[in-house]
């Protein structure tokens, strides 16, 4: 198992994108803790990760520093150490770019950017402390988006803020490959997750989606789950500051694609 014996934090691993990536680790060996806002769905996490209670959850809300320490203390207190974090956390906010509130954008930007760069910070700082100790470097990997690159007219914070979390990997990298520690993103297309659900009976809104896809389906949480846990093990020894694109050929796409009825 490739994780075995390491122990990384999945921010908003409660649900969708960020439980397939705790399953996942938790099947390469890892310890996991899950840190979501959401007590009740993070409560209902662990009772569908067969972990042997290797999995742990604490409710955190990524934008707040003081949850953000609180976090990793109780992480190295379940666990020990900190190997591995998986910034996943994310919300989105429709507006219209006229209509958009100061307080949304704010809120946004403060969960999937400024979150980022806190665990990012707080995680950094024990993984030096442990490399110091002797240890063995961590990796981190944060969650992009295609739309880093593309843009939503109605989805300006979440655009905006993805394209931050892109530019922040490669300046966390820079700043970190001294220590050895490895930061890469992930950028996900279409991934059928809650968000996404209502799709497969809406046959107009799939087809939109489709004829964008040249792999024509929409992804799987677990095809993501599966880039993370590679960018985090010792097979992506020599890559960090990189975004791998798991969207099924989208951002290269110049075009329509025909859709298979």
């Amino acid at each position: 198992m490739r994780l075995d014996g390491r122990t990384a934090i999945v921010t908003g691993g409660a649900k969708g994108i960020g439980l397939a990536i705790v399953r996942r680790l938790v099947s390469e060996g890892a310890k996991v803790m899950i840190a979501d806002n959401d007590e009740a769905a993070g409560n209902a996490a662990l009772e569908t990760v067969s972990s042997d209670g290797e999995v742990r959850f604490t409710a955190t809300d990524v934008s707040e520093r003081l949850d953000v320490h609180n976090l990793v203390a109780k992480t190295i207190d379940a666990f020990g150490s900190i190997n591995a974090l998986v910034n996943n956390a994310g919300i989105v906010h429709a507006a219209d770019f006229l209509e958009l509130e100061e307080a949304d954008f704010d809120r946004v930007m403060g969960v999937n950017l400024k979150g980022t760069l806190l665990c990012g910070q707080a995680v950094a700082r024990h993984m030096v402390e442990q490399i110091e100790k002797g240890e063995e470097p961590g990796s981190i990997v944060n969650m992009s988006s295609v739309n880093d690159t593309f843009a939503i007219a109605n989805q300006v914070p979440y655009s905006v803020s993805k394209g931050g979390v892109s530019q922040l990997t490669k300046v966390m990298a820079l700043s970190l490959a001294t220590h050895g520690i490895r930061v890469n993103a992930v950028g996900p297309g279409s991934i059928m997750t809650d968000l996404l659900s209502a799709v497969a009976d809406n046959p107009e809104a799939k087809n939109r989606i489709l004829s964008r896809t040249p792999l024509g389906r929409i992804g799987e949480p677990s095809e993501i789950a599966a880039v993370t846990a590679f960018l985090l093990s010792g097979d992506a020894s020599y890559i960090t500051g990189q975004t791998i694109y798991a969207d099924g050929g989208r951002l290269p796409l110049n075009y329509t694609v025909p859709v298979k009825e």
